[in-house]
């Protein structure tokens, strides 16, 4: 049993100083991630904390990675991405959702959708700009803004259904405001944004003339009636909007770091100019794999759903049976309980106990937040682990009740 992060993930857990980092970035301190999956490593603790999987992807993208290599294509590649990727991204955007994207001049290839993130952001922001991020945010953002010279605005969704409210996002939205940043899927808290929700977005966005960088790598994880609207799809907002997604949460290999942006070519020249001077290009060989991956045909998508559904299911019961307040999530691979029930108000101190106590790790929610006021009594837990695992998490959460 996987109980722990990587011994890199360990080693890199090291408490973090100052030292000579820039005042921009010394706010955000360490990463939640890496402090959680230190306390795992350090109490051999089942990880529920990390949103990686246990389990590799399907053995054909593997062996694609292998013959790949084997091949002689290991050296860079085109800035912009492969081209053959390029264009199986544009096909299954299509097939999916019915967009028509150009592959040579709308589709740019990333290391990862953290660098799709933080090279959109760079690549657009001026120094001053406000960008305003939907929380509980995913501590990726408000540092990509900090490093770019931006500022940083709320709009504090509640739970426990995380409601979009247009008017409270009017009042967030400013003269100054450069782009808002969508997560939808959401992370940590499993929302996925409805039609009405985005078709008010779009609204404000518009009417300000706010551009949408729109984080969506977990698409293709939805639950029950619940469907993933890619944002661009909205009318008025496909030419504002950059979607980032990703191939590891959908395939399981998050280690390769292959993500992807879409936009008009305008935007995407932008994350293009930044991405060339950030990492230049992402590994060949796995851009290679992930053309056969992106490939994959509509049963490969449902299974996903299915092995993730089910997954959702066992944790969920553990949680309930734990004693803890459970919010079922719409879409991603996480789940967020509330520990007030069991008599705890401060969500950093029942993770710290949660590790040390019980041996499950798992992640605080109010670290998305930019006030620890919201969201203080709410915990996160990863079900992208095997059965056995969950279950194994699931003995060890009963001592809740005995302790």
């Amino acid at each position: 049993m996987a109980l722990a992060g990587t011994v890199g993930e360990a080693i890199s857990g090291v408490a973090m100083e100052h030292g000579m980092l820039k005042r921009a970035l010394q706010p955000f301190g360490e990463s939640v991630f890496t402090e959680f999956t230190r306390e795992a490593v350090r109490h051999q603790a089942i990880n529920l904390a990390q949103g990686f999987p246990d389990f590799d992807g399907p053995k054909a993208i593997a062996d694609a990675a292998i013959a790949a290599i084997r091949a002689g294509k290991n050296q860079y590649a085109p800035s912009a991405g492969l081209p053959e990727l390029r264009q199986a991204i544009a096909a299954k955007v299509r097939r999916h959702y019915g967009m028509k994207v150009d592959p040579d001049t709308e589709v740019t290839v990333l290391s990862g959708a953290s660098e799709a993130i933080f090279a959109s952001i760079s690549g657009l922001l001026e120094a001053g700009d406000e960008v305003v991020l939907i929380e509980p945010a995913y501590d990726l953002y408000a540092p990509s803004v900090a490093m770019a010279g931006g500022v940083c605005r709320r709009l504090t969704l509640h739970a426990p259904n995380f409601e979009l409210d247009a008017d409270e996002l009017r009042k967030v939205v400013s003269k100054n405001t450069r782009m808002l940043v969508l997560n939808s899927p959401m992370n940590p808290c499993g929302k996925v944004f409805s039609k009405t929700e985005l078709e008010d977005l779009r609204d404000v966005l518009v009417a300000c003339d706010v551009l949408l960088l729109c984080d969506e790598v977990y698409e293709h994880l939805t639950f029950g009636e619940h469907r993933h609207i890619p944002a661009a799809t909205i009318e008025g907002l496909q030419e504002r909007t950059i979607t980032v997604s990703s191939t590891a949460k959908t395939f399981s290999y998050t280690g390769w770091k292959v993500g992807y942006a879409v936009a008009c070519s305008r935007l995407t020249a932008a994350v293009r100019g930044a991405h060339q001077f950030i990492t230049f290009c992402t590994a060949t060989p796995f851009q290679a794999a992930m053309v056969v991956a992106v490939d994959s045909d509509d049963d490969y998508y449902a299974g996903l759903v299915r092995e993730y559904r089910k997954r959702r299911d066992v944790l969920l019961s553990h949680l309930r049976a734990a004693g803890l307040g459970v919010i079922e999530p719409d879409g991603t691979y996480f789940a967020l309980a509330d520990c007030q029930r069991l008599g705890w108000d401060d969500d950093f101190e029942f993770c710290r106990y949660l590790a040390a106590e019980i041996g499950v790790a798992a992640i605080p929610v109010s670290a998305f937040y930019d006030s620890r006021a919201h969201g203080r009594t709410l915990v996160r837990f990863a079900f992208c682990k095997n059965v056995d695992v969950l279950n194994a998490a699931g003995v060890r959460l009963r001592g809740l009740i005995r302790q």
